[in-house]
């Protein structure tokens, strides 16, 4: 796993910096490529996982003179390369390393150009200089496993693997995008091509861009998208088919991640996504060779480590356990969020981070369960769809506004997943129209309140843009399936392996997600979604494939989810100083008057607080750097 950066045009000299901001995601060794005549620079960090001797980056390949005909830098991991290299020194292609992916991306590009990103099984981000074309062309993974973002200037380009990288850019200005600011509030992270910044875009997962260098035009297209297609030909019959399938499909995605010449374990939570993961790894490999990996918390509510702990016992594999408690939280809170880059407002953010810092002690891979509760419908909101149907139908909206005002006088609970959260996250939801039902149940800003911190409060309909052309685009489908696409498109790109990528290179860790492989992903596309929710059972299919893998008591007992005890930590937490001079646009009391409530357990503001806390402590301090 590595970091790039690249520029084209002005601006060269900041390379060095611009990999230096990101030297944690590749400790182990660095390079720069230079093509002074078209204004061209390549950089990367590295951290070695496969073929140290031969993965050297940037890596240039080509007939051209200087060995610069194509260069390549590339952060990621493809696990079907061994398949591709074979098909590619079919076609004629001569390798100089003996297994390193790397060169077999540059190969793949050589030969299939633009459409070789489709070919690929893995996750990735990557550049590459076409010299002949006179052409960049960037591309990122199906879901957005490794992070790509860039900005664009009328005098250059710059593109990096983590914003903070940006910031050494001398053409950037560093200023925040208000409308952004509002959007990254109601959702709890950014979606699709949006950041915080103005002028600096995510490559949408997914996407490929290319930038024509004789006309400085840039060209982003979709090459992927999850898009849900069940076969509803498959009926019940078809039931221990699909199992049998399912688990072969899941040994094969996690023999493909086992691929590695440094130590490698998984991360076990205990519930059944990280588990399957661990049963998978045991039909493949001794106990003795297998290494978990799991975080607790000294508030019983929402510690999981012994249900981890049973796993690991049943497997008769090394179990690792680190605990967190409120001291520990409050001094690591503060150290972590600076070093992010964007923001997240996801507080898991923090036990991720633990547990990565954790892990990397012993090894340098590790395993996750990362896309399984979107790819089989595991979330707690897909029980609440059916009520809230109803519900919306038969309430009228006078009483619903008085229902809502009657929960804000109910006392708020520090508990896991208390009841008195669920009703007010239902009926906030329920306060709009149905496509915004998910993303405002999760919002740590809703709507009608961003006129008490925003001078200009943005309307729901551009708020949620990007989940209104989600909904659009899948109009067909179900409301359960449309629940589904929200949650791939959105939270598992935007959150989930943000989060997941950030919390282990900051502790220069590769994670590698088993559901995330091409085939269980296309499986599940296809797959009706009664196998995926049936009679009140969630990941139903999944849980038939387990069954004889795992004990029955963790594969049936009860979603708890990796949160963290934040009503009671954020009590606790001084908030950070009004940063007026960043962002004028936004006001200073409503933020204190949530601030104060919390203290005074008024009312339930953790997540915009942990979400404001994100903010000011990652993209205020970026912003004095810049300064």
């Amino acid at each position: 796993m590595c970091g790039i950066a690249g520029v084209w045009r002005q601006g060269a000299e900041a390379v060095p910096a611009m990999l230096e901001s990101i030297r944690h995601r590749g400790p182990d060794g660095g390079g720069i490529w230079r093509n002074e005549a078209d204004g061209v620079t390549l950089g990367h960090r590295r951290l070695s996982i496969l073929d140290h001797a031969g993965g050297a980056q940037p890596f240039a390949a080509g007939d051209d003179p200087d060995g610069g005909g194509y260069v390549l830098v590339y952060n990621g991991e493809l696990y079907n390369h061994p398949e591709l290299r074979a098909e590619l020194e079919r076609r004629g292609h001569v390798f100089r390393s003996s297994h390193s992916d790397t060169e077999t991306v540059l190969h793949a590009y050589m030969e299939w150009g633009e459409d070789a990103p489709a070919r690929f099984n893995g996750m990735f981000a990557l550049a590459v200089w076409d010299k002949a074309r006179r052409r960049l062309f960037l591309a990122r993974d199906r879901f957005g496993e490794k992070p790509l973002f860039w900005t664009a200037h009328k005098d250059g380009f710059a593109f990096a693997s983590e914003v903070q990288a940006l910031f050494r850019w001398p053409l950037f200005s560093g200023r925040l995008h208000a409308a952004n600011v509002q959007r990254y509030l109601a959702w709890g992270y950014c979606t699709a091509d949006r950041t915080i910044f103005e002028g600096v875009h995510s490559l949408p997962a997914g996407s490929c861009l290319t930038l024509d260098l004789a006309t400085g035009r840039r060209d982003i297209r979709r090459y992927w998208r999850f898009t849900l297609e069940p076969d509803e030909a498959l009926g019940d019959a078809d039931e221990g088919r699909l199992v049998e399938e399912l688990r072969d499909l899941l040994v094969q995605a996690v023999r493909r991640r086992l691929a590695s010449d440094v130590p490698l374990g998984v991360f076990l939570s205990g519930g059944v996504d990280s588990s399957a993961v661990l049963a998978s790894m045991s039909r493949l490999l001794a106990p003795d060779r297998i290494h978990a990996f799991s975080v607790g918390f000294t508030e019983k509510s929402y510690d999981e480590s012994a249900y981890a702990a049973e796993v690991a016992r049943y497997f008769g594999v090394s179990h690792h356990i680190r605990t967190l408690d409120l001291e520990s939280a409050q001094e690591r809170v503060r150290r972590l969020l600076p070093r992010v880059g964007d923001p997240l407002g996801d507080a898991s953010l923090l036990p991720t981070a633990l547990l990565a810092e954790f892990t990397r002690e012993n090894v340098t891979v590790a395993l996750s369960g990362d896309g399984g509760d979107e790819l089989f419908a595991g979330y707690d909101p897909f029980k609440a769809l059916t009520p809230a149907m109803w519900y919306s139908r038969c309430m009228p909206r006078p009483l619903h506004q008085l229902l809502r005002r009657g929960m804000g006088l109910v006392p708020t609970s520090d508990a896991n997943m208390s009841l008195d959260f669920k009703i007010r996250r239902f009926l906030r939801g329920l306060s709009y129209m149905r496509p915004l039902w998910l993303p405002v149940w999760m919002s740590p800003v809703e709507p009608a309140e961003m006129g008490d911190l925003f001078a200009s409060p943005l309307p729901p309909e551009e708020l949620y843009a990007d989940q209104l052309a989600t909904w659009e685009r899948n109009r067909h489908l179900s409301l359960p399936e449309q629940a589904q696409a929200f949650f791939v498109e959105h939270y598992l790109s935007g959150d989930i392996l943000v989060k997941t990528d950030r919390a282990s290179m900051l502790s220069s860790l590769e994670s590698r997600a088993v559901f995330l492989d091409n085939d269980i992903a296309d499986f599940c596309r296809r797959l009706p979604f009664r196998f995926k929710r049936r009679e009140g059972v969630s990941k139903y299919i999944l849980k038939k494939a387990l069954a004889g893998w795992l004990p029955e008591s963790i594969i049936n007992r009860p979603k708890k989810g990796f949160g963290i005890p934040l009503n009671l930590w954020l009590r606790s937490l001084p908030q950070p100083p009004f940063p007026q001079a960043h962002c004028p646009w936004m006001k200073p009391e409503g933020v204190r008057r949530r601030a104060e409530a919390q203290q005074r357990r008024r009312g339930d503001n953790r997540l915009f607080l942990w979400a404001w806390l994100a903010l000011a402590d990652s993209a205020f301090f970026h912003q004095g750097e810049k300064a």
